[in-house]
């Protein structure tokens, strides 16, 4: 320390090396619990990323369906009617006008890809097998801008003209077919068509993977009598966390029927909201308890230096002072503590990468730990050093210099 450093400066950083250990426990624990909660931030985020990226593979974050056909109630009379309405059987048909609203959801500016489909139940029936199956017809131009299908091909090349189909590894191996082969598909209509195996696709999803197949939108059209129609139009957002936002907004502005898919996995989202809330709060509790750990520490240095306050205040040194030189400890404390568990957090991160694998000895999923969250947390565990000081120094800087040096 030289003349210039501020007497504060000074008075703090020797009250700390005169009570080293309890120092050096107190910047252990916050560097714990900012490690702990840097990590934990990253590997939420980076697991809910993962999920999300699932998810949408498979599944458009907002789909717009024709709306349901309504029984109307039977009249007895021109004045009485029917008690009981029983509800209408739902048909396959074609959003109407699904064109023009196309083109509208596409000028909106949160909307990134938009893709008219034609999907239907039907048959795969190859020799004596036969499986029931969700025909999907898609315009590949646009529906790989939505769904991640073609990341998905483990064998063949993702291709649909009129005379093709790529099916799942599960109903691949349900029928015995290869690339190559050929497939009868069949609708409830009874329509059929021969085509060839050009691509077999894994999603991760056993239920996908055995039920779903991919054919030319046109063929589709024509397989269940949809010829000009689309059974639904798929849309990807840039965010897929305002997907019920953007779902209203569609619906407003084309008069049609939106899901998002928080609305269709209303159970699975919630789990999510109460994850992030969970999160919240086992952050709140280390951060408390670094607090506490800072607040007692300096608490029994005001009582272990009460003669030593009293003998600066009784030479001059103000109250001002007096109280700057505790939230300085606290600040430091904390500052120092919250640098070290940044370094820790990355040391928890090698060693998720090195346990948290797949059978395969692929990672489980990404965890990134960024500039900007370390940041906050080193701002945040200094501010929170500063609160937890506030109350012991306010102490040390009440005592009265004749009572300090008496006791």
């Amino acid at each position: 320390m030289n003349r210039f450093t501020p007497f504060e400066w000074i008075a703090a950083m020797r009250f700390m090396r005169e009570g080293l250990v309890q120092t050096l426990l107190i910047i252990a624990g916050v560097a714990l619990g900012v490690a702990v909660i840097v990590f934990m931030s990253a590997a939420l985020a980076g697991m809910q990323t993962n999920i999300i990226r699932r998810t949408l593979n498979y599944m458009a974050p907002i789909v717009v369906i024709p709306p349901e056909q309504v029984a109307r109630p039977l009249r007895d009379d021109a004045t009485r009617t029917a008690a009981l309405v029983q509800p209408r059987s739902q048909q396959l048909r074609s959003i109407d006008q699904w064109q023009k609203a196309r083109a509208q959801i596409e000028r909106l500016p949160d909307v990134i890809a938009v893709t008219p489909v034609v999907s239907g139940p039907g048959f795969a029936v190859r020799g004596d097998a036969n499986k029931a199956v969700n025909i999907t017809g898609i315009e590949p131009e646009t529906y790989l801008k939505v769904i991640a299908l073609a990341d998905k091909i483990v064998a063949g090349k993702l291709s649909v003209a009129s005379s093709d189909i790529v099916i799942g590894t599960e109903l691949a191996k349900d029928l015995g077919a290869n690339l190559g082969d050929k497939l009868r598909l069949a609708s409830a209509s009874g329509a059929s068509q021969t085509l060839n195996v050009t691509g077999i696709f894994d999603f991760g999803n056993k239920r996908v993977n055995e039920t779903n197949v991919y054919i030319n939108l046109h063929v589709a059209q024509n397989l269940l009598d949809l010829v000009g129609g689309a059974s639904s139009i798929e849309i990807r957002v840039r965010d897929p966390f305002e997907a019920e936002t953007i779902a209203q907004a569609i619906q407003d502005e084309t008069g049609q029927e939106a899901d998002s898919w928080i609305k269709t996995n209303a159970q699975f989202f919630t789990a999510m909201v109460a994850q992030t809330l969970t999160n919240r709060l086992i952050r709140l509790f280390v951060g408390l308890t670094a607090a506490l750990g800072i607040a007692s520490v300096l608490f029994v240095s005001v009582v272990q230096k009460s003669k030593e306050i009293g003998i600066l205040r009784a030479m001059g040194t103000s109250r001002g002072q007096v109280l700057r030189v505790f939230l300085l400890q606290g600040a430091v404390m904390a500052l120092v503590g919250s640098l070290l568990g940044s370094g820790l957090s990355f040391v928890f991160l090698a060693l998720f990468r090195s346990i948290a694998r797949n059978p395969d000895g692929t990672i489980m999923f990404v965890i990134e730990i960024d500039a900007p969250l370390l940041a906050v947390t080193a701002v945040g565990a200094t501010l929170v050093g500063l609160l937890a000081a506030a109350l012991p120094a306010r102490l040390a800087a009440r005592l009265d210099p004749a009572v300090a040096i008496r006791g």
